[in-house]
């Protein structure tokens, strides 16, 4: 069972990330409220690093958002972190940024989502493999059944993945380590439980698979000797690699799995939505920790604040998250394949990112807009 992370917890992986800690002074202390100031904005575009969460077929919400977020052509992206259904995203939005910029990320993201869904015109013999590998997502009645005597290995014994095929068919993985935007794709070691993350100079499908590989559907994704299930498990999405990996300070968290609902459930399907829920968010309050740790030891003068080697930026956190006005979208509705399904969460999405930049566009580059997270009720 998950355990929701304590201000140990953060302080201890915010340990194991930064190398060193300075002792606190007054110069420090100056520097960081200056540069946390809110001086006049900088002329043109805004730059902006995006953090995508996990979360199945609701990742065409996070499709709507970047379109709506590239569309609207004020924001700059930056650094770019995803992990599972939000890596896939984060792939197809940094191939069309390398090859043809914000409409070349448009257009891969949209040709990636229509051909997800059922309607689309992938090959018969693809489509029948997608057709038949997505029902057995968690959250079909049947299937919670089947999965207590079955692994992958059982209903899926010749391990067809047929994301790696999709994944291939829209992404130039050459172009996106070739291109400028940092990259940041989280899987979990299955021997260990350790987090690893793919940057720009390793990713490939592979490296998106085992972001992707629901241990419930898929075997596990091996690379470098070392077996990979998907990343939700250990960072949902990253967030500490914006602490030093990019000049931006600014993150956007696209989330997908609600931090709080209202009630207990008390169906079975609702208990298991919701615990997977909590599951997958537990990885993103331990980041989110992580971060408010770090940007408080950096207004206290214990590390310096910079770009240059050692330093550290004060992360200004903002956030869309997947709001169905009233419809429940849980497990079940993560498994859905299905255009019109699709359209109508990237209709959310736009909607989502206008509402964002018409309420936040101002706050980026001055302010966090995601509120107090050291208590993680965000």
């Amino acid at each position: 069972m998950a355990t929701i992370p304590t201000e140990h917890d953060a302080a201890a992986l915010a340990r194991r990330l930064l190398s060193w800690v300075r002792p606190p002074t007054a110069a420090n202390r100056l520097k960081a409220k200056r540069q946390d100031s809110g001086g006049e904005p900088s002329a043109g575009p805004k730059r902006i690093n995006l953090a995508l969460q996990g979360g199945g077929a609701h990742g065409a919400f996070t499709w709507g958002v970047l379109d709506g977020l590239l569309a609207d052509g004020r924001l700059t992206v930056d650094g770019i972190s995803g992990t599972s259904a939000g890596a896939v995203n984060a792939v197809m939005l940094a191939h069309g940024l390398a090859t043809r910029g914000a409409d070349g990320a448009r257009e891969c993201l949209a040709a990636f989502w229509n051909a997800t869904g059922h309607s689309s015109g992938l090959p018969s013999l693809q489509r029948d493999v997608v057709d038949r590998l997505f029902p057995f997502f968690p959250g079909r009645a049947w299937f919670d059944a089947v999965a207590q005597f079955w692994g992958p290995q059982q209903f899926n014994p010749l391990n067809i993945n047929p994301l790696k095929e999709l994944i291939e068919r829209f992404v130039d993985f050459d172009a996106i380590r070739r291109g400028r935007h940092p990259l940041f794709i989280a899987a979990t070691n299955v021997e260990t439980g350790d987090l690893r993350i793919f940057t720009r100079d390793d990713i490939s499908a592979e490296a998106v698979m085992a972001s992707a590989a629901l241990p419930t559907l898929f075997r596990a994704v091996e690379i470098d000797g070392a077996p990979y299930w998907d990343g939700g498990y250990t960072a949902n999405p990253p967030l500490t690699p914006f602490l030093r990996a990019t000049e931006t300070e600014d993150v956007l968290l696209v989330q997908i799995n609600p931090l709080t609902r209202s009630g207990a459930p008390a169906d079975s399907n609702g208990i298991a939505s919701r615990a997977s829920e909590i599951s997958f968010n537990t990885a993103l309050l331990a980041d989110l920790r992580a971060v408010d740790f770090v940007n408080r030891m950096i207004d206290d003068g214990r590390l310096p604040r910079g770009t240059a080697a050692g330093h550290y930026r004060r992360i200004r956190l903002h956030r869309i998250v997947l709001d169905g006005n009233g419809e429940l979208f849980d497990a079940r509705s993560k498994a859905t394949v299905d255009r019109e399904f699709f359209a109508h969460l990237h209709a959310l999405g736009e909607d989502a990112a206008r509402r964002f930049l018409t309420a936040h566009f101002d706050d980026l580059g001055r302010r966090s807009t995601l509120g107090d997270v050291s208590g993680a009720a965000a």
